[in-house]
């Protein structure tokens, strides 16, 4: 990912915030804020005519020393290239390059309700660690409950 991807990420992740459906942000991003809420040297994306149809980024998930390589994924495809294997062609890169950045444990926080990106993380080896029930209110005020999902890398452990 490059700096001038920035814009097309964040306008992908802002479509997100307007559906709804996978993350409860409701303001919407610039690329400044973007850029300060992943990590920097794990970042792709996926062009399609040179044009950035997905993204797929990690975030810490604790600023404790002890946790450093555990990490949240966030991965988020443009709706027009939806099912056409944008986000597994991202999930494969990312799960090896983290592995080569000395990540050893993935996380992925997804709604219940988006079936589609819990099969496509457990097609790609991730667990189901367990639900989380009723854990926030999404942009329209319904409570939604959450599936989290971990890898944890053999070549590390």
């Amino acid at each position: 990912m490059t700096f001038d991807d920035l814009g097309a990420v964040t306008n992908i992740y802002n479509i997100a915030i307007k559906e709804g459906r996978s993350t409860f942000n409701s303001k919407l991003f610039t690329p400044q804020l973007w850029e300060e809420s992943h990590l920097f040297n794990c970042r792709y994306v996926y062009l399609k005519d040179d044009k950035v149809v997905g993204w797929i980024a990690l975030c810490p998930m604790s600023k404790r020393e002890c946790y450093k390589g555990c990490v949240e994924v966030s991965l988020y495809v443009h709706p027009d290239y939806r099912s056409q294997g944008v986000g597994t062609a991202l999930l494969s890169y990312l799960i090896k390059e983290s592995e080569k950045k000395g990540y050893w444990s993935l996380y992925s926080c997804i709604f219940s309700t988006n079936t589609q990106s819990i099969k496509l993380h457990q097609k790609l080896g991730f667990r189901l660690i367990g639900e989380r029930e009723k854990v926030a209110k999404d942009i329209f005020g319904v409570w939604q409950n959450t599936t989290l999902l971990e890898l944890r890398s053999n070549l590390i452990i």
